[in-house]
Order: C-alpha cells, then structure tokens, then sequence
C-alpha cells in the first residue's frame, strides 16, 4: 500500500514537471542570447542571427546550459545597436540565468534598454543582492524589487521580469513570484538608444559612499557568469516560468571562493623577493604589467609575511599563518572645511598605483630594505596641492629596515610645508576576505595597548565598554588577531594614541577599482577595511627639508609583556662602547633599528664592543651597521664563544662597503660581542 501510494504521488510530481515544461517551450522569444557562437569579439543574438558586439575582458565558462560568458565587473558588456532592437509592445518578459562572483558596485543591468529622458525598460541586480524589474510608465521608473541577498554568489539563479500595460510588473526568482506591483499606463520605449548586456549604460556612482564630493561617477558591470538569457514579446505566466526553471539540471558555477593573494611556495628563508601576486583572473587581467610587479619579504622558519602588492596600492601588509591581513594608513590630508571638495587624499585613492611605487634596495641574510614612493591622491586622480611654479607636490618616501626576526622598521619622510593641515599619520588597518567577517579576523577585546613602563589596557569591541583609564600617551598596540601570530607597533616615547569605533567596515580599499574615498560595507562579498582604529600621532623628526617619523612594526607570537619588553629594547636601547681605537660608534639609530659603527682605518680589523643590557634596556635581537668593511666575510663570538646564530652580510655601496650583522640574541645584562674579519 505504502509503495503504491508513494509511486502515485511520483508519478502525479512528474506529470506535473513535464506539464510545465512543455508549457514553457510555447513562448518563443524575440531575442535571446545563448552565448554558443562568439566570434571576432561578437556575440551571436540566436533568434535573428545579428552579431552583438562584445567589449571588453571576457571567457567562456560552463554555463546552465552549453556554454555562458563570463563577465569581469570591470569592462564586460554586450551591446545591441538602436536599429536591431524589436520593440515588444503591450507585453515583456525579460529571464536570464546569472551566477556572480561578487555584488555589482551599484544597480546593475542584467539587460537595459533605457534612455537619459527615463524611457525604456531594465532587469537589474543590486549592490546587496537584490533584484529588480523596472518600466518607464509616463518617464516615470516603476519598480518592483526583491529584498536583500535574494541572489547568494556563487549559486546559479532564474531570474524573470514580466510587464503587463495597464495592469502590473512582476519578478520572479527561480521560478517563484518574488514581488508585483500594478501599474497604469504602459511602457515609453526610447529612440536611438542600445541595449546593454551587464554593465550600465552610463557612469554612476557606486552606492553607500560616505562623501558624495570625494566619489566620482564610473562605469562598472556585473561579475560572474551570465546565460540563457531571453526577451519575448509576451508576458509568461507563473506556469511557463515555473517551467523555464525547473527544465534545467543546476550545478553549481564555475566561480572559485576569492581570497587575497597566497604565496603559494614560501621559499622558508629571510628575504625579499620580486613576485607576481595574483587575485583572479578578471581582476588581475585589469593590471598592464609585466612580471614581478609586487615584492614578499619571508622569514626562516616563520610563517609570517610581508607584503607589498598592488592591490593594496603597494602600502604594506603583515600576513599571519591563516592569512590574516593587516595594513596601515599612509599620510593621509584632506582640505579644510569649505577646501574639502574631493574628500581624502591618501595612497588608497591611487587604485592603479600611478603614483606609488616599491623597489628593493637592500636583500641580504641580515636584512632587507624596501622603498615605498607614493604621492597621496583624491578619487580625482588629483595629487596634493602642487605647486603653480614646479609642478611639484606632496611626495612621500617610507622606507621599510626588515630584520630576520619578523620585525621591521617604518621610517615616513616627506618636505616640510607640503602636506599641510589637517594630516593623519597612522591609521591601523585589519582586512577582511571576502566572504569573512571581521569578528572572524580579532577577537572582542580587538586591540591591546601598552606603554613602556608594563601598563596594559585591552580595548573592546563593543563602544560601550570604552576604558575609563584611557591614556593617550600610550606607545604600542598588538591586534588581537584570531591567530597564532600577531601584528603589532611600537612607537617612541611622546607618542600620543586615539582610539575610535566604527559601525562596520569599509570596502572602498583594498582592491575595489570605484572612484570613492569611502564606501561602507553592507555586505561581505568583497575585501575590506574595519576598525581604522588606533590612530596615533608619532614623534615628528626634522632634517634639513625633511619630515620623518618612525615606528617598529611586526608580527609575532609575543604576549604582551614580551612584546613591551622587545619594544624597550629599541626605544631604550643598551648603551654600546667600543673596546680600542679602530673603530668609532655613532650610536644607536632608531630609525633603523641599528648601532651604526665605522672603521677608521683602510685594512678591516676585529672589532669588540660591549652593550650593557639590564632590566630597563634588554637586549633583543640588536643589529649592527658596520661603515667601511672590507673584508669579504665576518664571524661573530659573544662572550668569547663563537655565535652560530648570527646572520652577516656584505653591502656593496658607492660610497664604501658596509657589514650588516643581525644577532638572535635575547640578554638583561652586559654582553661581549666580537665581530672578525674573514
């Protein structure tokens, strides 16, 4: 009984499913574009023949049925000129078959054939996941719209818009009724205009933006997949709609998870290396470069990285085991109240790094130095504040003293008087992959802050628990990453730390190619930015012309008080003393991170040195700088014993060789060091 009760319910679901799709293979439509035959940078439309000029990065990809087109967001459009388009009259049906990689920067066409007076008609995704059907009833847009995240990325989906004159719009999502609206009037088709396949018919402005004068209007278009897509001169009933949907088999797309770059073979050595790191395929095909356009710096035995890509405008990264990201803010300026008119200028705006660059200048065992160049720029393209004699404005060189142990110095210079007021120095910046969110990324106690006298002050997520000791003078800060190691800063002594909360993060930077100083993220389909948070004002150095201030950065497994600890021992360094009348110390250079020695005489002799470590000034892991070496090798012995662990290399400059020696070594008390030639 049961069995026969179970193949009749069967059998009445299969009647039905072929009863629906034999119903929808009636309707035959005026236009469709099954994306088999593209040829010569044309798609063939398959109901008239005419080929559709196809602009723009594209591929081919599995689509529902045979072959889709694969968009990229960026410069994929299919475009119908005015004379080929069939006007449909009283009735529409718009359906197509989509699959996104990501959500459009702003409503999107599926398919659009509309004019600047408000004529036409258009099927649209949006900046949310939403869809929507609109008609120019009277030149008036009438809309009926999905809510939010009713298309997931990744998942193929039916979507269908239908339009009755005098009495209604309808949407339906795989195959169901999603949202209807009745209208009166019909349809005003526009004269002389195209219809547009994926990309908007004109520059707009991306949606969610925080200052409309610092977004500027640009063209951007659907990423992902599209197929099947079809127009009729008719208005398809639930049923044939119902049918067109369930008469295809879905798989899932063609459309990878997107993370931010991975090195894929860490050669587990100390160095700097000269890479191509890349996104996916449509981003990367946007960049017109070469190889080795972005620069890693690895560590031995360390998972950590840090690097410097394009895709971040070249500021650098600290990338933990599990691919944490952890970026920082350039000088950053902006006019002051009615000169506010582009927004921010800053190295987030130079989306295609026109202005920032990377270089290695120094790659040895004992460390590496990467210049960053940049010059902030506005979503104008606009640099700060050029001078009308010269030309020349606001340039910034930040120098990067990156040391064995996963520790680096940033040193920021710039001219005096030509960054002008008000200017942001420092801004700590965590990023998000896409698809994750940032309580993923830090924990509810995000950032821990710290001075160097061991006062600690863990600092909450939640604005509400906004510590009531708060002090500004506080010199360093580790993000409290969801991992095995953590980004850290210590600042000098006088440095003077903010904290603020932000509802949300910002997506606007990294990666995201839209003319915006700001966009909030309303969802986690992209990278973004979140916390902005602390902000310090560092000491401010000055020498000659210049600018400059400095901080020590890395990522490490350190709990705080060790961290506060390494942190003493560069801003309260042990004092050095040379033993003999070879060489002369010029002390202790914080900016980067080094004793800086020189030898007086042509013929290289040993040098022995002392640094009194205590409690007060550790010493961690020092490196020294030695001018005028020429011998071809060193060796090193601490306390008269050969030390194994130090890591020495020659420098070839134009002025005079010098010896770079870096020294795994952790002591509160005094030491010996000797340093032989070879």
């Amino acid at each position: 009984m049961r069995i026969l009760m179970k193949s009749g319910i069967l059998s009445f679901f299969l009647t039905v499913l072929i009863q629906l799709a034999s119903v929808a293979q009636d309707a035959v439509p005026i236009s469709s574009w099954d994306f088999s035959e593209i040829k010569n940078r044309t798609v063939i439309e398959a109901e008239s023949g005419i080929a559709d000029t196809l602009e723009g990065n594209f591929a081919t990809a599995p689509g529902i049925k045979g072959q889709g087109l694969r968009l990229d967001g960026f410069t994929t459009r299919i475009v119908r000129k005015e004379k080929y388009i069939q006007e449909p009259g009283s009735k529409l049906t718009i359906e197509a078959w989509v699959a996104l990689g990501e959500y459009p920067l702003n409503w999107c066409p599926v398919v659009t054939t509309e004019s600047n007076e408000v004529k036409g008609y258009r099927l649209l995704i949006g900046p949310h996941g939403q869809v929507s059907f609109e008609t120019a009833i009277s030149e008036k847009w009438m809309s009926t719209t999905s809510a939010h995240v009713t298309i997931p990325l990744r998942k193929w989906m039916h979507i269908t818009g239908v339009y009755t004159a005098q009495k209604d719009i309808k949407l339906y999502v795989n195959g169901e009724l999603v949202s209807s609206r009745k209208i009166e009037g019909s349809i005003t088709f526009p004269k002389k205009t195209n219809c547009i396949l994926g990309m908007v018919p004109e520059p707009l402005r991306p949606s969610n933006t925080i200052r409309t004068w610092g977004t500027i209007p640009a063209y951007y278009g659907l990423d992902g997949i599209i197929d099947e897509i079809k127009i009729f001169d008719t208005a398809l009933t639930a049923d044939h709609i119902k049918g067109n949907f369930i008469k295809y088999e879905i798989v899932d797309p063609d459309i990878e998870v997107r993370r931010l770059p991975v090195v894929e073979n860490n050669p587990n050595r100390f160095g700097a290396f000269y890479t191509k790191l890349n996104y996916y395929p449509g981003w990367d095909l946007l960049w017109p470069v070469d190889q080795d356009p972005d620069i890693v710096v690895c560590f031995e035995n360390n998972p950590v990285k840090f690097i410097f890509w394009r895709g971040i405008r070249y500021g650098p990264c600290w990338v933990s085991e599990n691919e944490n990201w952890m970026a920082d803010q350039s000088l950053e300026t902006w006019g002051n109240g009615k000169n506010d008119i582009e927004g921010c200028f800053e190295h987030m705006q130079d989306r295609h790094c026109r202005f920032s660059h990377v270089r290695i200048i120094e790659n040895t065992e004992a460390r590496a130095v990467v210049h960053w160049r940049y010059a902030p720029v506005s979503a104008h393209d606009h640099t700060w504040k050029p001078d009308p004699k010269t030309g020349w404005e606001c340039w910034v060189d930040e120098y990067y003293y990156i040391y064995p142990d996963g520790s680096a110095i940033r040193k920021v210079s710039w001219n005096k008087g030509s960054a002008g007021h008000p200017v942001q120095l420092q801004e700590s910046l965590p990023l998000t992959q896409p698809g994750q969110r940032s309580e993923e990324v830090v924990k509810d106690n995000y950032v821990t802050v710290a001075d160097y006298d061991y006062y600690t002050c863990p600092v909450s997520v939640d604005e509400n628990k906004k510590p009531t000791n708060w002090k500004g003078d506080n010199t360093i800060q580790q993000f409290n990453f969801k991992a095995k190691n953590k980004p850290y800063i210590c600042f000098e002594p006088g440095n003077r730390m903010s904290v603020r909360w932000i509802n949300g993060g910002y997506n606007h930077f990294p990666v995201n190619q839209a003319r915006s100083d700001g966009r909030w993220a309303k969802t986690v389909d992209r990278p973004s930015h979140f916390m902005s948070s602390p902000c310090s004002d560092p000491v401010i150095h000055k020498k000659g012309n210049r600018l400059f201030w400095f901080g020590l950065y890395g990522m490490n497994d350190m709990n705080m008080h060790e961290l506060i600890s390494f942190g003493r021992s560069w801003a309260y360094a042990p004092e050095i003393s040379v033993k003999g009348g070879d060489y002369v110390s010029n002390g202790y250079d914080k900016s980067e991170k080094c004793y800086r020695l020189e030898s007086k005489y042509t013929k290289t002799q040993k040098l022995e040195l002392c640094l009194a470590g205590s409690q007060q000034n550790p010493i961690c892991n020092p490196a020294f700088i030695i001018k005028n070496w020429n011998a071809d090798k060193a060796a090193v012995m601490l306390n008269g014993k050969p030390l194994k662990e130090a890591k020495t290399s020659i420098v070839h400059e134009l002025e005079a060789d010098k010896l770079v020696v870096f020294l795994f070594l952790e002591k509160k008390e005094s030491v010996n060091i000797t340093i032989h030639p070879k």
